[in-house]
């Protein structure tokens, strides 16, 4: 029997804002959110003395000859020393790749892709800014400002959508929505941005926006520090920015104008504080308790009805493409991807290879956290796969519902890593430093590098599924 109707992140107190980080590694809190745009240089600019979540042994000569120049790096080695079977491959991307679809400038673009550099990273910084992940809002803030963008256009994003175009100001909305409540999305969402995009458009932008959210949560997930120094960003423009720009490549700490500086954000998630009735810099994700198995099997019968939002290749476009795909029929998530020969290819590869990949956790656990994650976005698609695979691997429905209760049934090893693998999910900064401490002690770096790496790839694959509509198969 059920033991419980489920979980409810709400309202999780933060850090206050004057927390030195060196007292953050083991916090049980999770980390604030800056209220004004100096409050977020001030955050950036503190996050280059972050201590990092995951040890690392030390360093032998053959770990240094194998890494060469990356020996240095904490994420090279986090892979190297880590990850499984291919070290170098896999670095917490998940679906949606990389920087997304088409999102790095010193990367041939997917054919399919006609969405410019500077409008993807204004999305990225709306996802960042969404997820409080400072690290990656430190690399949009350096490219955004590369690329020509103004102090006053970057500051604008955080809470003047007003100096931007009808389209941005839909796209921006959808981003923002897209990262913090997926589980709400529905038809009218992608009708919002139809006046403005076309349908492929759309899904470029939702993928790239997957792909932003798994960084997102690698970066926050293994607490990478913030850069030092950002001067390899500054030789990517096209066209250089103006000589008097002051670029953030040394300090994040640049001159903000007047108008931005007491303007409260109306991007990153945020509690009102109970006396005052002041916006208060507590880090959130509102979720709501989880259905009953009964409305749960609603849910998926409705999803077995439902016709798909956007575009799908047909199942042979799509088979020629994936070659040496097995034979049967072609599941839409896949013909959704190829809407994009490249980008899109690369994106099915890497979600394949995350649930086939031999490591520390099993395919049971694998199984087990896609329905945990999956249930917290109610992505009702990759829900009914989660489910589907469960029962392949001999798991009755009371065994599979049980995940939905309060883990008492389950060992503390993998209670601690379903703790992680929802926290991370539902929104990267509520994942706390404790919660990973335990996770540690419980298992291994190993199994909780795993983890983060696993759940950015099913977080971004929940996103592009539900906000696409897809029919779940039989």
């Amino acid at each position: 029997m059920r033991r419980s109707v489920g979980w409810l992140l709400s309202g999780l107190l933060a850090l206050s804002a004057g927390t030195a980080l060196g007292e953050e590694a083991n916090s049980d809190s999770p980390r604030p959110i800056p209220l004004t745009r100096p409050e977020v240089k001030q955050l950036l600019e503190e996050m280059k003395d972050r201590t990092p979540r995951i040890p690392l042994p030390e360093l032998t000569d053959a770990d240094r000859e194998a890494l060469g120049e990356r020996a240095d790096s904490y994420e090279a080695r986090l892979r190297y020393h880590y990850s499984p079977q291919n070290p170098n491959r896999n670095d917490g991307r998940g679906a949606g790749g990389g920087e997304g679809l088409g999102g790095g400038r010193n990367r041939e673009p997917d054919p399919n892709s006609t969405l410019d550099y500077p409008f993807k990273t204004m999305l990225f910084w709306i996802v960042s800014r969404t997820n409080n992940c400072q690290y990656c809002l430190g690399h949009q803030e350096i490219k955004l400002a590369v690329a020509g963008l103004t102090e006053e256009q970057i500051a604008a994003l955080d809470g003047n959508w007003s100096i931007y175009t009808p389209a941005e100001q839909a796209a921006f909305a959808y981003a923002r929505k897209f990262t913090y409540e997926p589980h709400l999305l529905s038809d009218a969402d992608i009708d919002a941005l139809r006046p403005y995009y076309t349908d492929l458009q759309i899904l470029e932008m939702s993928m790239s926006m997957a792909g932003n959210n798994s960084i997102n949560r690698w970066k926050e997930g293994t607490g990478v520090p913030q850069s030092r120094t950002l001067h390899n960003f500054s030789s990517r423009s096209e066209t250089p920015p103006p000589a008097d720009r002051i670029l953030p490549t040394e300090t994040f700490l640049t001159p903000t104008p007047e108008e931005y500086l007491d303007l409260v954000t109306s991007v990153a998630p945020l509690d009102t504080d109970a006396t005052s009735g002041a916006p208060a810099g507590l880090a959130v994700s509102h979720r709501p308790p989880l259905e009953s198995p009964e409305e749960v099997e609603a849910a998926l019968s409705a999803c077995r009805q439902r016709t798909p939002r956007l575009p799908l290749v047909s199942e042979d476009e799509t088979r020629k493409l994936l070659e040496g795909a097995a034979e049967g029929p072609i599941p839409q998530w896949m013909r959704l991807l190829a809407n994009f020969p490249r980008d899109g290819v690369r994106s099915i590869r890497n979600t394949q290879d995350a649930l086939a990949q031999e490591g520390d956790l099993t395919p049971l656990m694998k199984a087990q956290a896609a329905w945990i994650i999956a249930r917290q976005d109610r992505a009702w698609y990759a829900t009914g796969l989660a489910k589907k695979r469960l029962g392949e691997l001999g798991q009755t429905d009371e065994q599979i519902y049980q995940l939905d209760g309060d883990w008492s049934e389950f060992p503390p090893a993998e209670r601690s890593l379903f703790t992680l693998a929802r926290n991370l999910a539902c929104s990267p900064v509520v994942l706390t430093d404790v919660q990973v401490n335990e996770a540690l002690a419980q298992t291994s770096p190993r199994h909780v590098v795993q983890m983060i790496t696993f759940t950015t790839g099913r977080a971004s694959f929940d996103r592009i599924t539900e906000c696409a509509g897809l029919q779940l198969e039989e």
